[in-house]
Parts: structure tokens; sequence; C-alpha cells
């Protein structure tokens, strides 16, 4: 993975809105036999050529889920990273990923509630400059006074 920033925590009282994070991952074939395996989603548009082909995305395609979880990444390790307690997050898959594809995940910094510690974050996955995944989250930000 490719990081813009170094992995660690950011705390409530040093965010500010329109702070950025991102990394980068190229999507590997390995990557998603792994993903089938953990999460049991052994869905035949993912991992069978031949039957993927005959489907509307013409080819193999990653996890959905798989994509999710690089923006996972980036909050829990960047952004603001560790201690980070996800609250919820909502998603909209803008178009399929496939193996080799070079995915930017990025993570932005909305709204922050200092008395309640939460965060909005705007969510976001591009390959070759393009929106493939976009969503917000809300998250618990861990703080220098508490943790």
């Amino acid at each position: 993975m490719l990081d813009n920033f170094p992995r660690g925590t950011i705390v409530i009282e040093e965010l500010e809105i329109g702070m950025t994070r991102h990394l980068q991952k190229v999507v590997t074939d390995a990557d998603i036999e792994m993903f089938a395996q953990v999460s049991s989603d052994r869905n035949p548009v993912h991992l069978d050529d031949a039957y993927a082909q005959d489907t509307i995305f013409e080819g193999r395609i990653a996890h959905g889920m798989l994509t999710a979880g690089l923006i996972s990444a980036v909050i829990g390790e960047q952004l603001p990273g560790h201690g980070t307690v996800y609250l919820g997050q909502s998603l909209k898959f803008l178009a399929p990923v496939r193996p080799g594809d070079l995915v930017r995940a990025e993570v932005e910094v909305m709204e922050i509630d200092h008395a309640k510690r939460r965060v909005r974050l705007d969510t976001r996955c591009l390959v070759a400059g393009k929106p493939v995944l976009k969503g917000e989250a809300t998250v618990l930000a861990p703080s220098g006074k508490f943790d």
C-alpha cells in the first residue's frame, strides 16, 4: 500500500475541517481470493473468469466490500487513526473494481462535534481518477484528554 501520511493517531483536538488522507493499493487476484475465503462470499463473478465473462461486468470484479475496506484502512490507520471507533458508514458503489486496478481510497473531514467526539467523514475510492465508490462515515475519534 502507498500511504500519503504515516500511520498513527490524530486526536480530535487536532482535527480540522477539510483535512484529508489517502492510500493506494493495487487489488490483486490474491486479495480477491483471500477476501472470498475470509468473508465466505464465493460469488463466481469474483472468482470464475468464464462465469464472469457472461455477466454485465464482462469479466471478474473485486468484492465491493474489499474496496470499502480500503476506506476502513485510512480511517483506522491515518484519519483519525489508531483508537478510532466506527459508528456508521454509507456506501454507494458506482463502478466495478477489477483485478489489477490501482484503487485510491480517500477520506476527508466534513464535520467535527468536539462535545461528543464524533467526526463525519466524506469517503470515496477512485480508479484512474474515476469514482468507483462514495459514501460517508461517522466515527468516534480518540481524544488526547481521555485516551
